[in-house]
């Protein structure tokens, strides 16, 4: 098919719609993040201060180096 017969208002749609679940999926992806954190986090509670301490440490480092490299590829 030839570029110059497609319409581009297709192409324009195509993103529209995009760019209106964007949103959403970034919600849905969020919420399974929190459910999971949430959970782990209750399950560490549970073994005891010790690990508990350690896992707050790793899991901070993890934060701050994902918010770093989302930073630096956006």
């Amino acid at each position: 098919m030839d570029e110059a017969s497609r319409s581009p208002t297709v192409t324009l749609a195509d993103d529209a719609l995009l760019g209106l679940l964007l949103p959403f999926w970034q919600l849905v992806i969020a919420a399974v993040v929190l459910v999971v954190v949430v959970l782990s986090v209750v399950r560490l509670a549970r073994r005891g201060p010790s690990r508990m301490g350690t896992a707050l440490l790793v899991t901070a480092a993890a934060i701050v180096a994902l918010a770093v490299v989302g930073v630096l590829l956006s």
